[in-house]
């Protein structure tokens, strides 16, 4: 599915709705460069599970937890990873299957870690359709995976 979005409103909107509808056990990618509006996606998609606490990038910590909603949301900035064995470290298998979301920013970098049944989502500037204009892809997920 491809949606556009012409602010960040729209944007932080459309990943709302999909925090309602995220489930336990789903693991979210979040690629796009920088400035794309991941944060403000990851802002709408914590919303949708209803954690009202600030959400920001989690760029220093590596994973930020947020409980508070009707499932844990785990969000993980990936960024400053060298090697994805650093990924140990910070628990990444009970994250992945700990009873909640994981939404992960720049997942590519520890591609090789995460299992194949993930929901992928990217953002894309385009300057020529506007400042806030984004084309937002999600690819993955059960009905994707099962075939339905």
């Amino acid at each position: 599915m491809t949606i556009e979005t012409n602010s960040p409103e729209e944007t932080e909107a459309f990943a709302r709705k999909l925090g309602e509808q995220a489930v336990p056990g789903q693991i979210f990618t979040l690629n796009g460069d920088l400035g794309v509006g991941k944060t403000i996606f990851a802002k709408g998609f914590a919303a949708g599970l209803g954690i009202t606490e600030p959400v920001s990038s989690p760029t220093f910590t590596i994973v930020q937890e947020y409980r508070e909603g009707r499932i844990p949301l785990y969000h993980f900035d990936v960024y400053r990873i060298e090697d994805p064995e650093e990924m140990e470290e910070v628990g990444l298998d009970e994250y992945l299957f700990g009873g909640g979301v994981c939404l992960i920013e720049w997942a590519d970098r520890i591609r090789e870690l995460l299992p194949d049944d993930l929901i992928r989502v990217t953002i894309r500037k385009n300057p020529d359709r506007g400042f806030d204009y984004r084309q937002i892809t999600v690819e993955g997920g059960p009905d994707e995976n099962s075939g339905n």
